[in-house]
């Protein structure tokens, strides 16, 4: 496989992840972002814990989708994440779930 043919490959993949990220959007409520991963979930819990001097974040989360184009398998029944690093929790908007209609290059359904 030559170095065109991967990078081909890996952006058909980038673009079917997006559509599959552009259908399933509006059936979750949260946004999580960590270090790693970005994830789509409907149950979110935070804790922020200390120990030994050191504080990291736990991230709990049920009926999840997990933005990773090498996952088999995106759906998720439970995820813990455990980092020290930032992590981003959006509750989505309803109006975050509208996804632009295309009308074709002139617009207005023609």
């Amino acid at each position: 496989m030559s170095a065109e043919d991967l990078e081909k490959y890996e952006t058909e993949m980038e673009l079917q992840l997006y559509r599959e990220y552009r259908d399933v959007v509006g059936i979750f409520k949260y946004v999580v972002e960590t270090d790693r991963r970005f994830y789509l979930a409907n149950h979110v819990d935070l804790k922020v814990r200390s120990e030994g001097g050191e504080t990291y974040f736990e991230v709990t989360m049920s009926d999840a989708w997990v933005w990773d184009m090498y996952r088999p398998a995106r759906f998720v029944k439970n995820v813990k994440v455990v980092t020290f690093k930032d992590v981003n929790v959006e509750e989505l908007a309803k109006s975050d779930f509208d996804v632009p209609k295309d009308d074709g290059p002139f617009g207005g359904g023609r």
